[in-house]
């Protein structure tokens, strides 16, 4: 397993509303430890699959000192919130105030398929609605208010990084529906 690129803002699979997973085998097992690899060397508080260019509702996190993953995640979603900067390993070097839920339940599965539940406040529970927005095709910019958010977008255009070309999707010729890996 590896550290792999991490896509973006501007490539399309962030965008795209991630598939459930339905297969828990050994690949899904290998994308987990990517997605983790990454997300440890990225320094990130979190990294869904999208981010590497695969379209499957996954995402790892590290709050606190405790790293864990998360598949096909529904989340409860407290009343109260909390304000505060959020960024994102797909927009390098930029952190913006946005709002989120203060707590979060977050049923799912882990990577042999068991249930798993996950209860947060706080950071963990914005990383858990930071990364499910991913497999959403939702980026916590679109979240921003509208004076944050038009501030936030000047900010992507001028970072350095901004224009440079997505690399390219690789679709296995076995997918039914072309999944990107």
């Amino acid at each position: 397993m590896s550290v792999r690129p991490i896509r973006l803002f501007g490539d399309p699979v962030l965008r795209t509303k991630a598939e459930p997973v339905v297969t828990f085998d050994k690949e899904l097992r290998g994308l987990v430890k990517d997605l983790t690899e990454t997300m440890l060397d990225a320094g990130g508080a979190g990294l869904a699959a999208p981010q590497l260019g695969v379209s499957l509702r996954v995402f790892t996190y590290d709050v606190d000192g405790v790293v864990g993953h998360l598949i096909n995640p529904d989340l409860e979603l407290s009343e109260e919130e909390q304000f505060g900067p959020e960024g994102c390993l797909s927009i390098p070097g930029l952190e913006f105030d946005c709002r989120r839920a203060f707590g979060v339940v977050a049923k799912g599965f882990n990577e042999y398929g068991d249930p798993v539940t996950i209860e947060g406040t706080e950071l963990l529970a914005r990383a858990i609605q930071h990364e499910t927005d991913h497999l959403d095709g939702i980026l916590f910019v679109d979240r921003l208010d509208r004076e944050s958010r038009k501030a936030a977008m000047k900010a992507i255009r001028e970072a350095q990084w901004a224009g440079e070309e997505p690399p390219e999707v690789k679709v296995s010729p076995h997918a039914m529906f072309g999944r990107a890996t």
